[in-house]
């Protein structure tokens, strides 16, 4: 099936999800689709049983009685057959709809899965039943979607002893928009301005059709002024968005610990212990939360890569960094309007606290889909990672990580060592503490032969820096960064 225009970009999870619509398999399919909300998914799969015509029913909060008679008449609206009987239950659902569907593959979508299977808890089991020897699904050429954004709920259909493990032929998480799939989407093409509109709304669709209505900023002088009209105006949808997020997850049953979670990721406490301290808590005691919003996608854990079982904790979601970094501490002024107040004070921290952290995560995206020439080979992992260094009494933190694939028998080669800075100019003291790192890293027992030093500025480079002629380094600027790097010398940075 051919991709309807109005969907923007999406063509690889467009070519999944028509594959498994049509392919040829005489007996039902199901398929789970996830992914938090706001990222297109029933905007997607509207598209994908409209063009396929098949059926879509969403789901709402309603109890299974309600749910049933609402799912009927969807049926009814789509196969123009009216059951014999109502149904009496999910049991009596399913089986019909298998059933219905046996003259080609048919798109069957249920969205908003969790609404259904919280008000009926043995959904799951019906469905793995009627998909295995016996069921109704067997001779159906119904192909079962089952989305939702619940991300602790989806997760689970496919996980450890649930039901439906083992059952899907498809498992698809839909993820926001890259930073340079979201620039195009925004029409923005400032290299500057696209990463600043992505440090507060990041990738998410919704965020620039539904709650803003469009509203881009034009041009770098009205950034400031676009923060002031949109996520920090009171009236705006945007400025509850990120306190939404959380209500919204059924796992998070006490918001206090989990908002002061974020809060401490958001300010630069990232690792377990630091996280423990800032929330007054014990260590032991911020395990379950932490599990909680990494289940919810809402945070990722982020191994270090020079040092075995110590790990960091970053915030998957801008909206909620920028929430809690600038935003929640100052609540009480926005919502009295007092917003030009508040951002005029919490801008260095929004350079601080937002965007340096984010210009790094964004750097460490760009290593990961880096082509094989601008390091040398193929990235493998890509992370950040912190040094020892026992001469000088410190530790080196190395923003980004480029590691080659592990060969048997042979150490771990380094194909890059980065440093990231947002703001500020770069230059020789900063490739010579990568050198360090490098010296260090050697005596460690990695393969750091051909390692590439890489400078990621978003301020730009020294003169004598971008007169560097010599192979192992890589500048890095935003125009590189939303268009691909190049090694030093063919590079202007």
């Amino acid at each position: 099936m051919d991709k309807p225009a109005h969907v923007f970009d999406r063509m690889q999870e467009w070519a999944g999800l028509s594959a498994f619509v049509v392919r040829e398999q005489p007996r039902a399919a199901l398929g789970v689709v996830s992914g938090r909300r706001r990222q297109g998914k029933s905007f997607l799969l509207e598209a994908l049983a409209r063009e396929s015509g098949g059926l879509y029913f969403g789901a709402t909060e309603a109890t299974e009685a309600e749910s049933l008679r609402l799912f009927s008449d969807a049926l009814v609206r789509h196969t123009k057959a009216v059951p014999e009987h109502p149904f009496r239950d999910w049991n009596d659902a399913i089986s019909y709809v298998f059933r219905q569907y046996r003259d080609r593959p048919t798109a069957v979508v249920i969205d908003e899965f969790p609404f259904l299977a919280r008000a009926s808890p043995a959904l799951p089991s019906i469905v793995q039943r009627e998909l295995g020897p016996g069921g109704s699904g067997q001779g159906s050429l119904a192909r079962l979607l089952l989305c939702g954004s619940t991300m602790s709920v989806m997760g689970s259909l496919l996980s450890g002893q649930a039901p439906l493990r083992g059952r899907a032929g498809l498992e698809m998480i839909v993820q926001p928009f890259s930073y340079r799939e979201a620039a195009q989407f925004w029409g923005i093409t400032d290299p500057r301005l696209a990463l600043l509109v992505h440090m507060v709304v990041g990738g998410t669709p919704a965020y620039r059709e539904e709650f803003v209505a469009g509203d881009a900023p034009d041009g770098l002088a009205d950034f400031d002024a676009w923060v002031l009209r949109t996520v920090l105006n009171r009236q705006s949808p945007l400025f509850r968005e990120a306190r939404y997020l959380l209500a919204e997850e059924s796992a998070i049953r006490d918001p206090a610990i989990y908002h002061s979670v974020l809060a401490a990721i958001a300010t630069g406490n990232t690792v377990n212990g630091a996280i423990a301290n800032y929330t007054g808590r014990k260590p032991d005691q911020i395990v379950h939360p932490l599990n909680v919003l990494e289940d919810c996608a809402l945070i990722a854990k982020e191994p270090d890569l020079f040092r075995s079982g110590r790990a960091r904790y970053r915030i998957t979601e801008p909206l909620v960094t920028f929430y809690e970094a600038i935003m929640r501490r100052h609540w009480a002024e926005l919502e009295r309007g007092r917003n030009h107040t508040v951002w005029e004070a919490t801008r260095p921290t929004f350079d601080k606290q937002v965007a340096g952290p984010h210009f790094e995560a964004i750097c460490r995206e760009f290593a990961a889909s880096a082509e094989a020439d601008v390091y040398g080979d193929v990235p493998a992992e890509v992370g950040s990672g912190v040094v020892s260094d026992p001469a000088g009494r410190s530790q080196i933190e190395i923003d980004v990580v480029v590691l080659a694939a592990q060969e048997s028998n042979a150490p771990r080669r380094i194909l890059s060592l980065g440093e990231a800075k947002w703001g500020e100019v770069m230059g020789h003291g900063h490739v010579r503490k990568l050198e360090r790192a490098r010296d260090l890293l050697t005596a460690k027992g990695y393969d750091t032969t051909a390692t590439v030093f890489a400078c990621y500025s978003s301020a730009g480079f020294t003169v004598e820096l971008r007169a560097e002629e010599r192979g192992d380094l890589v500048l890095v600027g935003l125009d590189q960064l939303y268009s691909g790097g190049e090694r030093a010398g063919d590079s202007a940075g």
